[in-house]
């Protein structure tokens, strides 16, 4: 017997084939491209970035994945090189097809990928502490900015130590925009920076800045040197016996500085950081414990790492919210104001204006001895700043990065 034409035995394996085709198809994975320095002189940070990704893929695919698809993890290293992240970043898309990607560490690189994103509709994960100010619909940013350490740190070392500041800092955009940062707040706090200087990636010697430091005499540094070469300054100006105050919002939380140089190079400097290692809440060590059991060597999980494991957990949230891997309806859940998880620093959440991540700030000192104690808890400071200016994603996308000097409009 035919049953609309069709023979029985034909439907019956008809309909096997597609009961076989359909998990087939439900489980292809989701692919997420990392772009992460492992080799170069920014290495020592980027590693850890890739184990932090590595961690929360085993964990998340061992508990059955993003809405029962497994993560496919696709590393690239671009080496600190700005070409070869555009050149990653069009692979990754183009040729691998990736639903999300993480990653860059120096916000030149962010801004290197991001003119690419934004011709797609790819969602782009920024897992760095930066400048801030970013104001694009296709960027989640999950590290702190500047209102949520500088504010708190400025004002601290102003009221303990002085209103002359000296400000050492990396040679690019990160170095230019969190003096600029620096400057506004401290004009705010009554004080002033004395001294800037701007120091190309990989210098490694400082004796003319330390001589320069010494001439204007301030009452402390804010140091925002970047990578191994220029971390050389602190045990230069140990040997030169230079020992002023000095805050950072990178220093010790991604460079873990006070792990690699021996005591008292960095004695006495005060940052504020949403995780350090020495963080020791329950939900803390618990998340060192699985890290280490995974990377017994890890020297140290600093703050690239933690938000690098943080980002999968917000990309599942985004994508098991929306039901879809695709960027609108992820931004339609962002817009809510409850795109929110659980992290090891707390309850975590995306604001809707910026795209930026809510975080708990912790005001930290580095003792004689290198180890690290915390002075006070700010308690969870939300991004703020982009959406006082007006950068609100729900209803327009400029694709823009403003500062205190460049607002919109």
């Amino acid at each position: 017997m035919r049953i609309n034409g069709v023979l029985p035995g034909v439907i019956s394996a008809l309909a096997l084939g597609m009961a076989m085709a359909m998990p087939a198809h439900a489980q292809e994975p989701i692919k997420v491209g990392l772009l992460e320095d492992v080799s170069g002189d920014l290495a020592l940070m980027g590693m850890p970035k890739l184990h932090g990704a590595e961690l929360a893929v085993e964990e998340i695919n061992n508990s059955g994945g993003i809405m029962g698809r497994q993560i496919e993890l696709i590393h690239l290293d671009p080496q600190g090189d700005n070409a070869r992240y555009q050149e990653f970043a069009r692979r990754l898309l183009s040729r691998d097809k990736v639903d999300v990607l993480i990653g860059g560490i120096t916000s030149a690189s962010r801004e290197a990928v991001r003119p690419i994103i934004d011709r797609t509709d790819t969602l782009y994960i920024y897992t760095n502490q930066y400048e801030g100010g970013v104001c694009d619909a296709s960027m989640i940013s999950n590290g702190a900015v500047p209102e949520q350490q500088l504010s708190t740190l400025v004002p601290y070392m102003v009221e303990h130590f002085g209103k002359k500041v000296y400000v050492v800092a990396a040679d690019y955009n990160f170095g230019h925009l969190t003096t600029e940062w620096t400057e506004k707040l401290l004009a705010d706090a009554g004080g002033e920076v004395i001294g800037k200087e701007f120091i190309p990636l990989g210098v490694s010697q400082f004796a003319q800045t330390i001589q320069n430091i010494q001439k204007a005499d301030p009452d402390w540094l804010m140091m925002l040197n970047v990578g191994a070469a220029q971390d050389s300054f602190f045990e230069q100006a140990m040997a030169a016996d230079v020992h002023y105050p000095m805050a950072s919002p990178i220093k010790v939380m991604l460079g873990f500085e006070h792990k690699r140089f021996a005591p008292p190079a960095l004695s006495g400097l005060k940052a504020v950081a949403n995780w350090y290692e020495e963080l020791d809440t329950p939900e803390a060590e618990d998340f060192k414990k699985r890290w280490h059991a995974k990377y017994p060597d890890e020297p140290y999980i600093n703050d690239m790492g933690y938000n690098a494991y943080v980002a999968l957990y917000q990309y599942k949230m985004l994508v098991e919210k929306a039901q879809s891997t695709e960027l609108e309806p992820i931004r339609e859940v962002i817009a809510t104001g409850e795109a929110c998880v659980d992290s090891p620093e707390g309850e975590i959440c995306i604001d809707p204006k910026s795209q930026h991540t809510s975080h708990r700030m912790r005001l930290v000192s580095v003792k004689d001895d290198h180890t690290v104690e915390t002075l006070h808890d700010f308690g969870v400071i939300e991004p703020y700043w982009l959406g006082e200016i007006g950068c609100d994603l729900t209803k327009e996308n400029p694709q823009t990065q403003y500062s205190p000097d460049n607002l919109p409009g």
